[in-house]
């Protein structure tokens, strides 16, 4: 594993989603999953997210529409609160998931809109 890269990832991972969170799965690694941990962390968040081409905001968005596409909505969660850290509105958001409706379906948008309004409400932003 390159080094520079999962310390660079590291801290964009940190950045995002929070150190707490970060620390708390990065602890819970064991020898089963551990590899695939530092390879996500040096290879999506070294590689992919520190590529300073595409900003941190577009980024959190591009991955909302993904995810939410994907109806991957436990990562869709985490990414919520990570976009909203990396400076995407509420009004963005909900952009986001309308667009999601359209292109993914209606249900996959009311799952979307079921679970930001989980993260906006925690975090008191509605």
């Amino acid at each position: 594993m390159d080094k520079t890269l999962f310390e660079k990832g590291l801290a964009k991972r940190k950045s995002t989603l929070g150190d707490e969170y970060v620390e708390k799965n990065l602890a819970a690694a064991d020898d089963f999953n551990r590899p695939f941990q530092e390879a996500m962390t040096a290879w999506c968040w070294g590689f992919g997210w520190g590529d300073e081409t595409i900003d941190a905001k577009t980024r959190s968005m591009m991955n909302l529409a993904m995810i939410g596409a994907l109806g991957k909505m436990h990562e869709w969660e985490i990414h919520c609160r990570g976009a909203i850290n990396n400076g995407v509105s509420v009004d963005e958001i909900r952009a986001i998931i309308h667009v999601i409706s359209i292109y993914c379906g209606v249900p996959q948008g009311v799952e979307c809109f079921r679970v930001a309004r989980k993260v906006l409400e925690e975090l008191e932003l509605i």
